[in-house]
């Protein structure tokens, strides 16, 4: 898998869950203190998130970092 496939994939994750959980992009970037065009880019893949980025999302998911990642058994 290159990269950017990968960050797209991790992307699309983050908004499944994200939405899984009925929480917006302007309120998931709030809790993260992110910008929602941040968090916007990163759901589109257009950006490789820091492993610190993706703690917080996954604390405010209340998942783990490796349910983020989770992109192999994920279509």
């Amino acid at each position: 898998m290159e990269i950017n496939q990968l960050q797209i994939k991790i992307g699309e994750r983050i908004r499944v869950l994200r939405e899984s959980k009925g929480i917006t992009q302007q309120n998931l970037a709030a809790i993260c203190n992110f910008e929602k065009a941040n968090l916007s880019r990163l759901e589109a893949g257009r950006t490789n998130p820091t492993i610190s980025t993706l703690y917080k999302i996954s604390q405010a998911l209340e998942v783990s970092i490796s349910d983020l990642l989770d992109v192999e058994s994920y279509n």
